[in-house]
């Protein structure tokens, strides 16, 4: 009888060595993904990008850019075959553990309004809709879709 080893859980900075799992996760989700010099040159910018594997497997990973005292999450992606699995908190409890470690006072993103469902899971985790960005991401070479512009407030510390 043998026991099943435990999946481990790991986070990790994106390398260039992660590119291509991330692309080949990228390209599946979006009609127009990232490509591979917006991922070199966030890294440039010294972004936040971090990776979720369990085991050798890419879930999922986020893309975020420190403002003064806001965060804005530029990009969120979980790998479509472990959608609907949870994986989108989990990634976005790291989002906002990082958010305080750096005081930041708020989480702002934008979302495609034709997305429900992530603008559903970002209402269940306490984001709030703010606004909206007219005519903000593209459909195809003419054509754009409007964004939801969507806001988590931090608690603040005395």
């Amino acid at each position: 009888m043998s026991l099943s080893a435990t999946p481990q859980l790991r986070w990790s900075a994106l390398r260039i060595d992660d590119l291509d799992a991330l692309l080949a996760v990228e390209n599946q989700c979006y009609s127009h993904p990232w490509t591979r010099g917006n991922f070199i040159d966030s890294m440039a910018m010294g972004y936040a990008m971090q990776l979720l594997w369990v085991d050798e497997a890419l879930i999922g990973y986020f893309v975020a850019m420190q403002g003064v005292d806001e965060l804005h999450l530029l990009n969120i992606t979980v790998n479509p075959q472990h959608q609907r699995q949870g994986w989108a908190k989990v990634l976005l409890e790291q989002l906002r553990s990082w958010a305080v470690s750096v005081r930041a006072q708020a989480i702002w993103l934008e979302v495609r309004i034709s997305n429900l469902r992530a603008q559903q899971i970002y209402l269940q985790f306490g984001f709030e809709s703010v606004g909206l960005r007219k005519r903000y991401y593209p459909v195809s070479h003419v054509e754009r879709e409007d964004a939801m512009v969507m806001r988590y407030l931090l608690p603040t510390t005395p």
